[in-house]
């Protein structure tokens, strides 16, 4: 079926479902997996998201916490990818991982071309129309912009 998955996730609930739900499809074709995470300020589940407007006038002082907070994210992140990392090992399947910094979905698109996906599975928060129109919406970007079918699991 799909030889190649790259598995959108990040550190909320629905990153668990989105792993999840990608173990249950390469199950069906034997798959390869790619977890991919992107860091990215402007995500909800950025810890500086909050402090990032504090920041524009240059404190020393906030400039250090935040790069104190972000290293500390960076680091929860790449440990939530090296777990699933095993567990998708374990359950028998080719798994590796990558983590990289920027606007998600031009990435999450960038790698899936360059590692040669035949799908990629990631969550929908459910934002409403409003926020979609303001903020955008990844799965959207993805859905309109990726070369390969994406499979969305909806929060």
């Amino acid at each position: 079926m799909y030889e190649k998955i790259l598995v959108a996730i990040d550190t909320s609930a629905i990153g668990d479902r989105v792993f999840n739900t990608a173990l249950q499809l390469a199950k069906l074709g034997n798959s390869n997996l790619m977890l991919v995470h992107i860091l990215s300020e402007e995500a909800q589940e950025s810890p500086i998201s909050n402090l990032w407007p504090m920041s524009v006038g240059y404190d020393p002082q906030i400039m250090k916490e935040y790069h104190q907070i972000w290293e500390q994210f960076e680091k929860e992140c790449l440990q939530m990818l090296q777990s699933k990392t095993s567990a998708g090992r374990d359950a028998g399947f080719p798994t590796e991982f990558t983590q990289v910094r920027g606007n998600p979905g031009r990435e999450i698109c960038k790698i899936a071309q360059e590692w040669s996906a035949d799908l990629i599975v990631m969550g929908r928060r459910g934002h409403s129309v409003l926020s979609e129109l303001v903020l955008g919406s990844v799965s959207n970007y993805v859905i309109h912009r990726a070369h390969c079918s994406v499979h969305i699991v909806q929060d």
